[in-house]
C-alpha cells in the first residue's frame, strides 16, 4: 500500500502542476485567434494562424487530461452510479479504468509510432528506434513537414500528443490504485499538490 500511495502522490502531483499551468493555454489559444481574426479583417490573412491554433488546442486538451481524469470531470453516465455505495463504485470503476488503462496503452504505442515517423523513422518498431537515439545506434532522418502553406515540421506536435497519452495512462494508474484501495475500505490520494 505504501508503493501505491506514492505512486499516487507523485502523479498526482506532476498532473495537477501540468494541469494547472495548462488552464493558462486557453489565452495563448485565444490570443492566436484574435490575431488569426485582426490580421485576415485589416492585413494580409496569416499562413500560420490557424495550424499553430489547432497545435495549441491539441497540447491544451492532452495535457489536460490527465488533470481532468484527476479531479472527476470527465462525463459519467449516472443512471444508476449516482445511487451506488462507495464500494461498489469503486469495484465497477476499478474494473472500467482497466479498459481505459488498455485504450491508453495503444494510443500511446500509436503516436510514439507516429512520432517516431514524423522524425524521418520507416520502420515498424517505434520504441527500438527511440532507445536507438539514446545510445547512438539510430539517427533522426528527413523530418515530417505539413502538407499546408506554411509547411512546418510536425515532430514538436506528435510528441506532446505521445506525453499526454503517457501522463493520461499514468493518471489511469493512479486511479485504479485509487479505487483498489476503497474496495480494501482505504483511502490513498494526494493530501497537499
Amino acid at each position: 500500500m505504501r508503493a501505491m500511495q506514492a505512486y499516487v502522490r507523485a502523479v498526482d502531483a506532476i498532473n495537477y502542476r501540468i494541469g494547472r499551468f495548462m488552464m493558462w493555454g486557453l489565452f495563448g489559444l485565444m490570443g492566436i485567434l484574435l490575431w488569426s481574426s485582426i490580421s485576415k479583417t485589416f492585413f494580409l490573412p496569416s499562413l500560420w494562424t490557424l495550424e499553430l491554433a489547432q497545435f495549441a488546442l491539441v497540447t491544451y486538451y492532452l495535457l489536460g487530461g490527465p488533470y481532468s481524469i484527476q479531479l472527476g470531470s470527465n462525463v459519467r453516465m449516472d443512471l444508476f452510479y449516482g445511487n451506488w455505495s462507495h464500494q461498489r463504485k469503486a469495484w465497477f470503476d476499478a474494473c472500467t479504468v482497466l479498459f481505459l488503462i488498455f485504450y491508453l496503452s495503444v494510443l500511446l504505442y500509436g503516436s510514439l509510432s507516429s512520432t517516431a515517423y514524423s522524425l524521418g523513422y520507416w520502420g515498424s518498431e517505434p520504441i527500438t528506434f527511440f532507445t536507438g537515439l539514446i545510445t547512438g545506434e539510430e539517427e533522426i532522418g528527413r523530418l515530417e513537414r505539413s502538407s499546408t502553406a506554411w509547411r512546418p515540421v510536425i515532430w514538436p506536435v506528435k510528441s506532446i500528443m505521445a506525453l499526454g497519452f503517457f501522463l493520461m495512462l499514468l493518471q489511469a494508474i493512479s486511479e485504479l490504485f485509487k479505487d483498489i484501495a476503497r474496495i480494501r475500505g482505504e483511502e490513498i490520494g494526494s493530501q497537499k499538490q
